[in-house]
């Protein structure tokens, strides 16, 4: 099967009448028009067999997961999907039938989110998937992670910890049974990015990263952008955030997945205190939970807006104190240059 077969059965498809695509798969370039007064946003994320993604995972649950991390950073901007393109790295004798699936999971997804499929590249190689994805924002309402200012609230959406505690099952690091286990398997192979949740609080967030490397590591990213800290309340993460398939764990192990796991594709962001309302309202327009956890207090300027911002971050109890982490946990998120663990 040519570059050309494997593209023409599996991955190509009509973009005709798609809003904002003028011009889709099978030219040199797309061609892709963003309403009036929008700016276009773009992100790109790389999947790499052994790295993010076990070899032996579903492909149908990887085509979705591939697309869902991408756009959950177009959920984290506040900006609707528009297209997406695929590069992929694919051993020189394709497996028909684990391309079919990739292809359903990738495009069942894309269609949920209004994301034509405008183009990519393939060839053979070690297994890797890399989407561009492209959506559309009024550039007034891009929620920057520069923007956080002292005095606003941190929120977070969704469980934290539920893809960590997949993976630990997957691994057999763990032998759980019961309510909660399935559902964390779920959410690690087949992550559910906020687009919805994003759109809805346009106009009312600050500052706003989705969670992909740990609760820590990515509110770290905001603080050290904008020149911050934060005060975290780890009984409020621990109450309103963390499912209780994870509250159950050892406290040390709970406290890890929580602050560190990654993986979850839930969005934090900052507010004003004086939006609370409508950010609950928001939240429940998109069907999606979310909890207030702490607040940005003042900082020194970074060094650099890309410096690593976790120990700008202070975790606290309800009552303000510090808060007293049980031997064991383990708060480094993940980092792609480290080794894998066994």
């Amino acid at each position: 099967m040519s570059e050309f077969d494997l593209i023409a059965r599996h991955f190509w498809r009509p973009t005709q009448g798609q809003s904002g695509v003028l011009l889709g798969n099978g030219d040199d370039c797309a061609l892709l028009a963003p309403a009036p007064g929008m700016a276009l946003a773009v992100s790109c994320d790389m999947l790499v067999a052994g790295r993010h993604f076990l070899p032996d995972v579903d492909p149908q649950a990887l085509g979705h997961k591939a697309l869902a991390v991408n756009l959950s950073d177009l959920a984290a901007m506040g900006a609707r999907p528009l297209a997406c393109t695929l590069a992929l790295a694919l051993p020189s004798v394709p497996d028909e039938a684990w391309l079919a699936g990739l292809a359903r999971g990738l495009l069942a997804l894309a269609d949920a989110h209004g994301c034509a499929l405008v183009g990519g590249d393939t060839t053979a190689g070690p297994l890797n998937l890399c989407l561009t994805v492209l959506g559309e924002v009024p550039p007034a309402h891009a929620s920057r992670r520069s923007a956080a200012q002292p005095g606003d609230d941190v929120w977070v959406s969704g469980a934290l910890g539920e893809a960590r505690l997949g993976l630990a099952l997957l691994r057999g690091e763990l032998d759980l049974q019961g309510p909660g286990t399935e559902a964390a398997r779920e959410h690690l192979l087949r992550p559910q990015p906020r687009v919805a949740l994003g759109l809805a609080l346009r106009g009312l967030v600050h500052a706003a990263v989705d969670v992909s490397d740990g609760l820590l590591a990515d509110l770290g990213h905001i603080l050290a952008a904008a020149g911050v800290a934060a005060q975290v309340d780890v009984d409020a993460l621990l109450t309103h955030a963390v499912p209780p398939a994870v509250r159950a764990l050892p406290p040390a192990t709970a406290l890890t997945y929580a602050l560190a796991g990654g993986d979850d594709y839930e969005l934090v962001f900052t507010a004003d205190p004086a939006q609370r309302e409508a950010v609950l309202a928001a939240a429940r327009r998109a069907g999606t939970p979310v909890a207030r956890i702490g607040r940005i207090v003042p900082g020194a300027p970074a060094a650099h807006p890309l410096a690593d911002g976790a120990g700008r971050v202070q975790l606290v109890d309800g009552g303000g104190a510090p808060y007293t982490l049980p031997a064991g946990v383990r708060l480094a998120g993940f980092d792609h240059f480290a080794t894998i663990e066994p």
